[in-house]
């Protein structure tokens, strides 16, 4: 062969992979430029550019390129429809079709969904997990009976309190001034328990509330003081997990039964793999955010000995309190049950 034919078959071979590029390409473009025959209009309160927002909008492109642009998704980041209780109001009058919602809005739609994060219950990711694996069919029925479909769990991660003065115990918590979420009969009744008066606020009002001094003493996540720009105000981090935080993408069920069996297929095989990813993000986000909270002087302050114990022995009062308001007592005997098994086996105290 001639290197004349050699350098033409090179360039036939480029101007082939050019074309096929070119195919591929306008097909994608052609996928997001198409008006879906099914659009999911979804609102959150994550703003636009955090991890969460690029893995969901990875999540359309995927979409809507296995559907041919018949199925995508219309995100509404950074809290522009309101709170959790807004989205859903809208949610119900078909504005919008879906929403990542925290566990206060998975507690409106089903109250049972707080369960998971009961005070000083779960000590290590792998519990949570394992709660899922126990009770996650229970829920999933249930969303869907009240017309959600669930799209993936988008855990928040362990919360701590944050305060402008150290908490070893729960005496320190006298006379704070601790911020409540709005409408969360869960963490009402946790701070009742600890004899704190909170202040109830949306979670949109708290850096204001913390620089006038409305509050002084929040709870979150590592990644939420940080990213929300609560450490600036406060001082310090008590290094004892408080609750793990749910977080979930519902969709309307009513816009999800539109999909054909093969559209809904791609839909979940494509969430499957994005959540999983998100959850990993999110727990590197988190213990990074522990660091780097510390590195701006967020001092972290370990509970004075035997205040572990009295924190827990609050959060039992509060399981048991609950019971019968949020959840069924066979749910959390069931979950008391599978986690008292694993941390038999694995020599911890059950």
């Amino acid at each position: 062969m001639t290197e004349r034919s050699r350098q033409g078959m090179r360039l036939g071979g480029l101007l082939l992979a050019a074309g096929l590029l070119s195919v591929l390409g306008g097909g994608l473009e052609a996928a997001r430029a198409r008006r879906p025959d099914v659009e999911f209009k979804i609102a959150t309160i994550a703003p636009d550019g955090s991890t969460w927002m690029k893995l969901m909008r990875e999540l359309d492109e995927r979409v809507r390129a296995e559907t041919d642009g018949a199925v995508g998704f219309r995100f509404y980041p950074g809290g522009q429809h309101g709170s959790d209780l807004d989205v859903l109001r809208k949610m119900r009058t078909g504005q919008l079709h879906g929403a990542g919602l925290t566990g206060v809005g998975l507690g409106e739609i089903e109250p049972a969904l707080r369960i998971m994060e009961l005070p000083f219950l779960f000590r290590t990711a792998d519990e949570v997990a394992l709660a899922h694996e126990i009770l996650d069919a229970t829920f999933e029925e249930r969303l869907r009976a009240r017309g959600f479909e669930l799209l993936g769990w988008a855990e928040i991660g362990f919360v701590y309190l944050f305060s402008d003065a150290p908490v070893r115990s729960a005496e320190d918590l006298s006379g704070k001034k601790m911020w409540l979420w709005e409408g969360d009969p869960l963490a009402e009744a946790l701070l009742d328990a600890l004899g704190v008066s909170p202040v109830p606020l949306n979670i949109t009002d708290v850096l204001t509330s913390l620089q006038t001094g409305i509050v002084d003493a929040v709870y979150t996540t590592p990644y939420g003081c940080l990213s929300l720009q609560w450490f600036t105000r406060l001082a310090y981090m008590t290094d004892l997990p408080i609750t793990h935080a749910l977080g979930a993408v519902v969709l309307s069920k009513k816009q999800f039964d539109r999909l054909t069996p093969a559209q809904m297929a791609a839909l979940r095989r494509n969430a499957d793999e994005i959540f999983a990813r998100l959850i990993a993000a999110t727990r590197a986000q988190n213990d990074e955010a522990a660091e780097v909270v510390v590195e701006r002087n967020i001092e972290r302050v370990a509970p004075r000995p035997g205040s572990r114990d009295d924190f827990q022995a609050v959060g039992r009062r509060v399981w048991d309190q609950m019971a019968g308001q949020l959840y069924e007592r066979e749910l959390l005997d069931r979950l008391l049950r599978g986690l008292q098994q694993a941390r038999g086996a694995s020599g911890e105290t059950p």
